[in-house]
């Protein structure tokens, strides 16, 4: 079952009652012009089962510790924002597997040629994606960056995911004058920011319920980095960000902002449909199944990892 998003952008107090989220609103509740029988209905309750990502925006949610408890206990992943409204923390639940220990153990063991065979497999699924992404947003097949994703070796010596992603965002934003992907750069950096921390909370989740450490990357390995993991195997869905960045920027323009509508646009992410093994299927699932691959590998299961493809 795929789990839903829920975004909170305006005050709000998150309680737990019979495993329930329960979400009252103050601003309806204590708002005496309004009539009663709304103010009723400023008390929504949601089944705490049913939720994958919960992100918090306002400096005026209260969310109680047993609520929190609930949330992670059922492996949602809950996201604070900044005061510009960027994700800013991510927090996810200790344990969300069984044979947790175990499978810690597995990763830790994985072998450096392991490591490289699978940042290998990863870089090809990315480069490949971002062509498919290239093609369908500029009506022409980028053949050199096909040629670039057979050339990965091992470990990506080469550093063919940069020559890629340089002539990508050069070609996809063509027509902004300027415009390189940059964290602080020019829209839609902002977001492409705001969607791929939306992507990456989605990610970090999945290796937790697949027994997996998101702080321990196969490529990504900065010591101030606690979810290294996480940003390996997100490359290969940047694009499905991109693609939806770019429909964004078509429709809004070139000063597009992250306004309540392209937020809500942003925060579909993980109910995005992808094709994984010849099926398709909603991002936050695939995911799943990417990450439980993954362990696979660790394991020695299986040798490639699966991912989708654009």
């Amino acid at each position: 079952m795929i789990k839903k998003t829920l975004y909170f952008g305006n005050p709000a107090y998150l309680s737990l009652r019979n495993a329930q989220l329960v979400i009252k609103l103050p601003e309806v509740e204590n708002n005496d012009s309004l009539p009663e029988a709304m103010k009723r209905q400023s008390e929504v309750t949601k089944p705490i089962e049913d939720l994958g990502v919960v992100v918090l925006d306002n400096k005026q949610i209260t969310i109680t510790s047993g609520a929190m408890e609930a949330l992670l206990e059922n492996n949602c992943a809950l996201i604070t924002c900044d005061s510009k409204s960027m994700p800013v923390g991510l927090m996810l639940p200790l344990y969300g597997n069984t044979t947790q220990n175990e499978r810690f153990r597995e990763q830790l063991a994985a072998s450096l040629p392991l490591k490289k065979q699978l940042w290998q497999q990863t870089i090809q699924a990315k480069i490949n994606n971002q062509a498919a992404v290239l093609g369908f947003c500029t009506n022409e097949e980028p053949k050199c960056m096909r040629i670039w994703a057979n050339d990965v070796r091992s470990g990506d010596p080469d550093n063919l995911e940069a020559r890629a992603a340089a002539y990508y965002w050069k070609t996809l934003f063509a027509e902004l004058n300027g415009f390189t992907r940059d964290r602080d750069g020019i829209p839609p950096n902002n977001l492409l920011n705001y969607g791929y921390a939306i992507l990456r909370a989605v990610v970090a989740r999945g290796l937790v319920t697949s027994g997996l450490l998101p702080t321990l990357g196969i490529h990504h390995h900065n010591r101030y980095n606690a979810y290294c993991l996480a940003d390996d195997i997100m490359e290969p869905y940047r694009p499905y960000v991109d693609k939806l960045v770019f429909e964004l920027y078509k429709q809004y323009g070139n000063d597009v902002s992250l306004t309540k509508d392209i937020k809500f646009a942003l925060l579909s992410i993980p109910t995005l449909e992808v094709r994984i093994n010849k099926k398709r299927s909603p991002l936050m699932i695939a995911v799943g199944q990417t990450t439980a691959s993954l362990y696979k590998c660790f394991s020695g299961e299986l040798r490639r990892i699966v991912y989708p493809e654009i």
